[in-house]
């Protein structure tokens, strides 16, 4: 017979055994064991201060806001007047004399100081009464409203289709004017 004097130490080393066989057992049966949990403290690119996700810009002129910026992820510069743009969707506000004005790209840089936004990767520019510019990259001068490439731009509305290389479009006249020959192609019904 077990002398009295080993059950308690017996039981522990017991009870020990049986959490660690429950653990692994856990472990084992998981999809993925344990997952790293994502450090706060995970390292920035070194000159990347601040990285955000669904970050939000905007601009007020005479008390109303004029355009609203929206990124699923920014990163500010160490300076602090550069912050770098993935997946954008720019707005303006509908004024007095023309509609609203929606932007979206793939990646862009804003400009804090000088109010410029460059925008590139698949820019695609609608007004509200769906006139549409295609391009890959645009700038927009935040300073006089106005947006100006240099790159291929496909325009199309209704059943009318251009072609051009390099444009300005203001915002908030909503004219355009493009750079070279115009290639137009009128869809007939």
């Amino acid at each position: 017979m077990v002398s009295p004097v080993y059950i308690r130490p017996l039981l522990a080393l017991l009870f020990m055994a049986v959490i660690v066989a429950i653990a692994a057992v856990v472990l084992r049966n998981s999809p993925q064991g344990l997952s790293p949990v994502p450090s706060a403290t995970q390292q920035l690119p070194h000159n990347i201060d601040v990285a955000l996700k669904k970050a939000r810009f905007s601009e007020i002129q005479d008390g109303l806001v004029a355009w609203e910026l929206i990124a699923e992820r920014a990163e500010y510069d160490k300076g602090g007047d550069m912050a770098y743009l993935s997946d954008i969707r720019m707005e303006f506000k509908q004024t007095k004399s023309h509609g609203a004005v929606t932007v979206t790209a793939n990646n862009g840089v804003y400009s804090i100081t000088t109010k410029t936004v460059r925008l590139n990767g698949q820019v695609h520019l609608i007004t509200e009464d769906d006139a549409s510019f295609k391009t890959e990259s645009i700038v927009y001068n935040g300073v006089t409203a106005h947006f100006s490439t240099p790159d291929p731009v496909l325009f199309h509305q209704q059943r009318l289709q251009l072609a051009a290389v390099g444009m300005d479009l203001g915002v908030n006249n909503q004219r355009a004017s493009f750079h070279s020959a115009v290639d137009a192609a009128i869809n007939i019904r």
